[in-house]
């Protein structure tokens, strides 16, 4: 089974960029889609995005739209979340995810934490004003 790892997280200042990085132990993470969630302190998790396995679709929720972006890099088992113009309320843990399927037949069902069963670790962003 895959294990997924996040870094990149760490503090940044309103309104400048962040990127995540999301590697996958193995080389099977290129067969799939994954998915990136947040949970702030005291709020549920929360969709972030998602991407296919094959990178050509992506998935963002209203909340970022525009601002971060979904990529990846298969030949480093790497999925990517760019962070633009981010705000106070961006500040989370941020999860990868992935859950067996190459993607997701709308965004939706991409959304559903419960279509997911491998996560990693998290890495936290904080937003400083």
């Amino acid at each position: 089974q895959v294990q997924l790892v996040e870094s990149g997280g760490g503090l940044v200042q309103a309104g400048a960029s962040l990127r995540l990085s999301c590697l996958g132990s193995e080389r099977t993470l290129s067969r799939y889609a994954v998915g990136w969630f947040r949970q702030a302190t005291g709020k549920e998790r929360e969709f972030v995005g998602a991407i296919s396995a094959a990178g050509e679709i992506t998935y963002a929720a209203d909340s970022v739209k525009g601002r971060f972006t979904l990529s990846r890099d298969n030949a480093k088992n790497a999925v990517f979340l760019q962070m633009e113009a981010v705000k106070a309320e961006d500040a989370a843990i941020y999860y990868c995810a992935e859950g067996g399927l190459a993607s997701y037949r709308s965004r939706d069902a991409a959304a559903d934490h419960r279509c997911y069963d491998v996560w990693g670790q998290g890495t936290q962003v904080t937003v400083s004003s």
